[in-house]
């Protein structure tokens, strides 16, 4: 980008440093919600759980097919970046 362009787009910086402020924030919230290790954790605790007797059996399938089922999205989505 020459003298004279940067020139003429310096009044849209302030809009360029906003999107790409977005673009990071975005970019880190994907990051965690696509992040398989609270799922991981929260099947192992949810089997400590049943083990220990403070859920019934009912309550344990259930809630893991819920996090197995996020698993498997979180899994797709890194197959689909290339991660």
């Amino acid at each position: 980008m020459g003298l004279l362009s940067q020139l003429a787009t310096l009044p849209l910086a302030p809009v360029r440093g906003v999107a790409w402020v977005m673009e990071r924030a975005l970019e880190a919230a994907e990051n965690e919600y696509y992040d398989p290790e609270p799922v991981e954790r929260q099947l192992a605790e949810l089997e400590r759980a049943l083990l220990a007797g403070d859920i019934d059996e009912e309550t344990f399938d259930r809630r893991e097919d819920e996090l197995l089922d996020k698993l498997d999205e979180i899994r797709a989505h890194a197959q689909g970046t290339g991660t």
